[in-house]
């Protein structure tokens, strides 16, 4: 063993006990909020934390690595703050849209006691629990009619967070109009692209205008505000109720089953959903080597484990021309032997891989 393996032994060595002082500084900082709930005050404390900051670092012996002991302090503690606030207020769930967005719908419908916080658009949400400003992000990943959501996928190959979960959400699109319209009186629809594609017969049958808007109930909002009874919105008949729209048509989408699936993102992968447990599907991202028969060798070594491939995309790389990425799901559990195999003979044929997540699906 060379002195690179043992330092890197020695760091996993550390890394451990480093994860059970983890564990219990949470149980205490747990048993604070219960005091603190408990006497009316509030989680930030700026006092104890500049007692903390002032006389903590002396405890560290080397004055080199004192001040980035002081970073390290203010992470933790903006960490028990953040955990504190869960347990507070709740789970905090980002999602793209406004609330009767078929997300918040998903969101709500799945997390019944937590707290759902609007974002504009895919990645401000995904990025709002990279960064800890929520516990997880709620985002369609898939439609039964319109396809895949390629911007979602993107970001589970850009980003770093897991699929721990995937929810499945009957959607029935109706066409909404202010109170007292017709459906005669409908010129103009506007709607989130998929939505306007889930109901393309519709449009096209009627000899409407479609707009696109950037989110279903972003649309039914803006129908509201507007005052034009020739203006309609295709969205939920929650979104109707919450912005004072009347269902003029229900069930307008082309397909009677019309189901969106949403990946329910975290900062962690869930090993406890794993075997035994859950873990029924698993999702790799990888792009292969510019040579013959390169994707070929790929599914032959994901057949020669006997898992199931449910399904399999391409999306195109950002930067040079005509370099794709592959979003693979497939059925098993890969936390066991075979899977592992499988991820190590994998890595020797692919530039780049990368295991998303393992997960359940719960149909809401």
């Amino acid at each position: 063993m060379n002195e690179l393996e043992e330092a890197r032994l020695g760091i996993a060595s550390v890394d451990k006990d480093i994860a059970s002082l983890f564990e219990e500084r949470m149980r205490l900082v747990s048993r604070i909020l219960g005091y603190k709930r408990g006497n009316g005050l509030p989680i930030l404390d700026a006092r104890q934390e500049e007692r903390v900051i002032a006389n903590n670092p002396q405890n560290i012996k080397d004055p080199a690595i004192q001040e980035y002991y002081v970073l390290f302090l203010r992470d933790m503690m903006k960490i028990s703050k953040a955990f504190q606030g869960r347990l507070l207020n709740g789970m905090r769930i980002a999602y793209c849209g406004v609330p009767g967005a078929f997300a918040h719908i998903a969101a709500t419908k799945a997390f019944p006691e937590a707290n759902p916080v609007p974002y504009p658009d895919f990645e401000s949400a995904y990025n709002a629990c990279w960064n800890g400003e929520t516990d997880i992000a709620v985002l369609p990943i898939e439609n039964s009619f319109a396809g895949d959501v390629g911007g979602v996928m993107d970001l589970c190959f850009g980003g770093n967070l897991y699929i721990n979960l995937m929810l499945e959400l009957d959607v029935s699109q109706n066409l909404l109009g202010l109170p007292g319209a017709k459906s005669t009186d409908i010129k103009t629809v506007v709607s989130h692209p998929q939505a306007l594609a889930q109901c393309a017969k519709f449009i096209t049958d009627r000899g409407l205008e479609s707009r696109e808007f950037a989110n279903t109930a972003m649309a039914a909002k803006m129908v509201a505000e507007s005052g034009d009874k020739s203006l309609g919105a295709i969205a939920s008949r929650e979104t109707a109720a919450l912005y004072g729209l009347e269902v003029l048509e229900p069930n307008i989408n082309s397909q009677i089953s019309n189901t969106t699936r949403f990946a329910v993102f975290s900062r962690a992968l869930n090993k406890t959903s794993l075997p035994g447990n859950a873990g029924e599907h698993f999702i790799l991202v990888f792009t292969v080597r510019n040579e013959a028969g390169a994707l070929a060798k790929i599914l032959n070594i994901i057949g020669s484990h006997g898992f199931n491939m449910s399904s399999l995309h391409s999306r195109p790389v950002a930067g040079p021309l005509w370099n794709h990425y592959f979003f693979a799901e497939l059925e098993g559990c890969v936390d066991e032997e075979n899977g592992r195999d499988l991820l190590r003979q994998l890595q020797t044929v692919c530039d780049r891989l990368k295991m998303v997540g393992a997960y359940n699906t719960l149909t809401l």
